[in-house]
């Protein structure tokens, strides 16, 4: 896999502008990306950067983080609260996910997505009203281990740390998800899965593998 240089602000306008060529799959009226990555990786950053190229464009864009679905702490610590298998298998609510964003996105749908449920601090519901998101417009969801679930994304990114990095940039409480993290290269391949992938190693030098030989933008 082929790597090449690029700044962050470069990334994000490259990836709305291929974005912006894209039509919906499904052929409906919205489309649905997938910044998928570590929380050491920083998904939501990139998640920022790349809505605000999108609204350059012209395009509405609401972002959402799996943060928002996670399942309740009795659900989620049923094994214990650093159960790896936990994290990979059972600590995102996917079929709130499906029900809440994805299918109001899909060709019939009503663009009406609650933007999160779940509040992990206070473990109930967040009572946050429902977003509409205007045909044309552009959903972005970030977080970790998106890849191999199904979820109907017209554009990928995966966010790379080498094994050595991703334990670098883990905080010592978090640690114990690194073999979910492992599982995950395993089971879903992200590298192979994603449209781009991007090594993150370096927070400060990112490098990406391009979108089907593009040139990314020069400013």
């Amino acid at each position: 896999m082929h790597f090449e240089p690029i700044t962050w602000t470069r990334l994000a306008r490259a990836l709305a502008a291929h974005a912006d060529g894209l039509e919906p799959a499904d052929g409906g009226s919205w489309l649905r990306i997938g910044v998928d990555g570590a929380p050491a990786a920083r998904p939501e950053e990139t998640a920022a950067h790349l809505a605000v190229a999108l609204r350059a464009r012209g395009r509405p864009v609401l972002t959402v983080s799996t943060d928002g679905f996670l399942r309740p702490a009795s659900l989620r610590y049923e094994y214990g609260k650093e159960d790896p298998d936990s994290y990979a298998d059972g600590w995102f609510d996917t079929g709130a996910l499906w029900r809440e964003v994805f299918r109001p996105l899909e060709a019939d749908g009503t663009g009406r997505v609650l933007p999160d449920l779940w509040n992990p601090d206070t473990d109930r519901a967040t009572r946050s009203p429902y977003q509409v998101l205007p045909e044309g417009g552009v959903l972005i969801l970030h977080g970790p281990l998106l890849l191999g679930r199904w979820f109907p994304f017209d554009l990928t990114v995966h966010l790379s740390l080498s094994p050595g990095a991703l334990r670098r940039r883990t905080g010592e409480s978090e640690r114990w998800t690194l073999p979910a993290f492992a599982r995950y290269e395993t089971e879903a391949g992200p590298a192979g899965a994603a449209d781009t992938v991007v090594r993150a190693d370096d927070p400060h030098h990112p490098a990406w593998t391009g979108l089907g030989g593009g040139v990314p933008p020069t400013t």
